[in-house]
């Protein structure tokens, strides 16, 4: 029979896929004998069968059953006991964490009855009547869904008329007469009495947890984490310790380290008489964690214990929640801290060298997205500023945008293509889609540990959180300075997450010391740990990698810069590319030339262009290898519009203006026109339609590269015919090849220039027949984008602007098969392709180079599939040089 409960004592750590994060950590701690209050975990498989079935399974309530008596004899006290009630918490705590995406309710067991019990017990009435109304609000709000404003204006209204602001200063009678008013908003809204049964309120909260995880705000957080939607979350039904006992009590979060910076130290937030929520909500602004060591120093003292207990057992940064009842300390959760991408590399580094962890783990410990975030630019500190005001410094980054104050207006105006920054009193879960498409998030209420700042850095945006200065009305959408200025919606906000310091207007942004370190600069002095944090973990990672890092490009600027990157040669060098603009006009004229003498006329013309462009691109990559795609256009994009020229012809013969020449022309566009050009004459089909074309090329090719090594400049070319769908189109293309190289003036000391003729796999039947291809080509690269175009039957610029987004949101795609390599149908072509291509050839060199190459999981598989190299555009290769490195120290081999 299955097992769907565990005692707190029953599980460790590793078991987050059954007990999720939650009640793995809190089992962990209570192993370590950690003061954990007891309690037992609802398994993650429950949670699937639930919303599978739609109902809990059987054996369930029969489980809980069991494991609440045993809580219950272990406390010495019953759930809805009317003279001293067992209270207990129940919480959502998945597999991966998504912080305030799914549900929690606190204080389950109270009632009209026990509430009384509990101030006997407490000695305190206000403590009680506060600890049901928190009840019947979260209950409300979460497990019968009414909206929580409704709740909210209430509680606005007893502080109004208490004539207060701070809801401390409420006594019991307030408290009191506000759980009747929110027991009327239940009544009204839900069309149902609160729930008196404490064990069906407890049931009733195991149900909406589970429903959270199908929750809207939880399924966008998912997709933008990539995180599986079939995992369900666990619940952790835990017996309550009360941090709102008086002011000798308390809740706060404490990271080991700071999560922003990485630097060591004491961070986190504290509350006094308060209860969990009211930290992570951020409805009243904290104490920095030092303060408590003057509130409550033996509380304190203990805490750095388990603190560090803590990081060291998990050797990692923890992030780590508490609540202190009269003195006494309890710890109600850890977990391995979120993180700035700053603090990921630093801490990492960091643990290296205090022996905790290896380098190769180290490696692990950051990710490309990570890396990439280091890179972006930050505001210009000798750029003229109008500073407003300064909060904390949450997220860091720098971000400008028009100023919005909701998360539905944030979207519209987001996907409009404005930049905006999300300006709120503090963020909740359901405002995780405008914090998604803000360029970063301001509030004025809240800490590091808010909900703005947790979610914040864990997307890696900008976020600046009580900045308490400002009176932000969010239904008149502005925000109030002191001084009487205001900033209202569209006006320009610029929010530097590094310093806390909100500013009018734009600021100018300048590199980063990353940024500036790949570029061949140290950075900034203060920026020291950080860039040597960088620099050792990229060492390490170039020095563990098998996967080689080429660039996608184009000219020889762009070359260069590659090679500052880090780049180990060209993957993909597009030709086409080399004639737009002026020269578009040669390759029109060559593709709608009739005779031999006016196609050699265009051809002769091209022929010293490209040899300039190769010879640029060969200087500076001299050493390494580049990998020249063979003109690769859809022919359609080297001819006059033929809509366009029709009506231009039609116009003209009404006004009696048509000549020859432009009626030829429109025969002959005509002529080539082609209703899917994707899928047309291009590639080497054009290659083999136009005579010379591609001996054109190759003949600018090695012509370069044979001037060039005469100079004694090492050149190793690399010529790929793209679209080969059988080994015939390449077997023709080879041989005309062979005879250019053959030419004298392709030759260096007599001998032809050294060079391999390979192909581009971008069509479904070329991976099929690799074996065929492999017997004349050197080398295959992946063309992905293409070969995703091919094997789904879609093209990419129509499908990305029409139905991607609603299979976006509808979970058909969990991301973008352009984005992220579709491993199961492409990625499958791509192995069978490699496999059977080096069973004919087994030195056959195989890279890939669409843009999946510098897409982090991607570059995963293509270590597993035993690619040689990836190519990527030039600010990518930083990040493959990480990710390659990643994924050779996390798999075998």
């Amino acid at each position: 029979m299955t097992k769907f409960v565990y005692d707190f004592a029953e599980g460790d750590r590793d078991q987050k896929d059954l007990l999720g994060g939650k009640g793995a950590n809190l089992a962990e701690m209570t192993n370590l004998g950690l003061p954990v209050p007891p309690g037992f975990t609802i398994t993650t498989e429950a949670c699937r069968v639930y919303l599978a079935e739609g109902s809990e399974p059987p054996g369930l309530a029969d489980e809980v059953t069991e494991h609440l008596v045993a809580l219950e004899k272990a406390m010495g006290k019953a759930l809805g006991q009317a003279d001293d009630p067992l209270l207990v918490s129940v919480r959502s705590g998945a597999k991966f964490s998504m912080p305030g995406m799914m549900e929690t309710v606190l204080n389950v067991g109270l009632n009209d009855e026990s509430v009384k019990g509990l101030a006997a017990q407490a000695g305190d009435d206000r403590f009680a009547w506060d600890s049901y109304r928190r009840l019947v609000q979260m209950f409300g709000a979460t497990v019968l869904g009414i909206e929580g404003e409704h709740f909210a204006e209430a509680l606005d209204a007893a502080k109004k008329a208490k004539g207060t602001e701070n809801d401390l200063d409420l006594d019991a009678g307030d408290l009191a007469a506000l759980v009747e008013t929110f027991k009327g908003i239940v009544r009204e809204h839900a069309d149902r009495d609160f729930p008196q049964d404490p064990r069906e309120q407890m049931d009733l909260a195991v149900r909406a947890v589970f429903e959270s995880w199908n929750s809207p705000r939880a399924h966008v957080y998912r997709r933008q984490e990539r995180i599986p939607a079939d995992l369900g979350t666990a619940v952790s039904v835990c017996s309550m310790v009360f941090g709102n006992l008086g002011m000798d009590s308390g809740t706060g979060v404490a990271f080991t380290r700071d999560p922003a910076s990485g630097a060591r130290g004491i961070y986190g937030d504290y509350l006094q008489n308060a209860q969990g929520e009211d930290v992570v909500a951020g409805i009243r602004n904290t104490l920095p964690l030092t303060e408590l060591e003057r509130i409550d120093k033996a509380s304190y003292d203990r805490l750095l214990e388990i603190m560090s207990t803590l990081e060291n057992h998990y050797r990692d940064l923890c992030d780590i929640e508490f609540t202190i009842e009269r003195g006494k300390l309890w710890m109600l959760q850890t977990r391995v801290g979120k993180r700035t991408a700053a603090a990921a590399f630093t801490v990492a580094v960091q643990l290296v060298d205090e022996g905790l962890i290896d380098m190769d783990e180290a490696l692990q410990r950051v990710t490309g997205a990570q890396l990439a975030n280091l890179m972006f630019p930050r505001f210009d500190r000798d750029a003229d500023k109008e500073r407003l005001t300064t909060g904390m410094n949450a997220s860091p980054g720098a971000a400008s945008g028009t100023a919005v104050f909701d998360s539905p207006t944030a979207v519209r105006r987001a996907k409009a293509g404005e930049k905006v920054i999300l300006v709120r009193r503090e963020t909740t879960p359901d405002d995780l889609d405008g914090m998604i498409a803000a360029q970063g998030v301001l509030t004025s209420r809240g800490g590091r540990t808010s909900h703005a700042a947790v979610v914040a850095r864990g997307m890696g945006k900008t976020a600046v959180c009580g900045a308490e200065e400002l009176e932000v009305d969010v239904r008149a959408k502005k925000l109030t300075l002191p001084d009487g200025r205001e900033v209202v919606e569209g006006d320009m906000l610029s929010i530097d997450g590094t310093n806390g310091e909100v500013y009018l207007g734009e600021v100018p942004v300048v590199a980063s010391p990353v940024m500036s370190y790949f570029e061949g600069s140290t950075g900034l002095a203060e920026n020291d740990d950080l860039v040597a944090a960088v620099d050792r973990i990229m060492r390490h990672a170039d020095g563990v990698r098998r996967l080689r890092v080429r660039v996608n490009a184009d000219t020889g600027e762009d070359c260069a810069t590659a090679r500052t990157f880090g780049a180990e040669g060209v993957g993909l060098c597009r030709t086409e590319h080399m004639f737009l603009g002026e020269r578009r006009e040669l390759v029109e004229h060559l593709v709608l030339a009739e005779t031999r003498e006016d196609r050699e006329k265009s051809l002769a013309a091209l022929l010293p262009l490209q040899i300039e462009d190769f010879t640029a691109i060969y200087r500076a990559m001299e050493g390494l290898p580049v990998t020249i795609r063979l003109l690769d256009p859809p022919l359609h994009e080297f001819l006059p519009d033929y809509t366009e020229l029709s009506v231009e012809v039609a116009v003209a013969r009404e006004r009696g203006e048509l000549t020859d020449e432009k009626e030829e022309l429109l025969a002959q566009v005509r002529r080539l026109h082609e209703q899917n050009p994707m899928l047309g004459l291009r590639g080497v089909r054009l290659g083999i339609a136009v005579p010379g074309l591609f001996a054109m090329q190759v003949r600018a090719i090695t012509r370069a590269a044979a001037t060039l090594a005469a100079e004694g400049v090492t050149v190793l070319p690399e010529i790929m015919v793209p679209l080969v769908g059988t080994v015939q189109e390449l077997q023709a293309v080879a041989a005309e090849i062979a005879e250019v190289v053959a030419e004298p003036e392709s030759a260096v000391d007599g001998a032809p220039v050294e060079h391999q003729v390979g192909t581009m796999i971008e069509l479904p039947r070329a991976a099929l027949v690799a074996a065929q291809i492999a017997e004349t080509a050197q080398f295959f690269s992946f063309g992905t984008n293409d070969l995703t175009q091919t094997t789904w039957g879609f093209s990419r610029d129509d499908v990305e602007s029409s139905f991607f987004s609603e299979y976006l949101e509808s979970g058909i795609f969990g991301v973008s098969p352009f984005e992220s390599l579709d491993t199961e149908g492409v990625g499958e072509l791509v192995e069978i392709a490699s496999w059977r291509g080096r069973e004919v050839r087994h030195d056959l060199k195989l890279g890939i180079c669409g843009e999946h190459g510098g897409d982090p999981d991607s570059v995963h598989f293509f270590h597993r599939a035993g690619l040689d190299y990836v190519s990527c555009s030039p600010f990518r290769v930083p990040v493959a040089r990480l990710e390659a490195g990643r994924a050779a120290t996390s798999s075998p081999g």
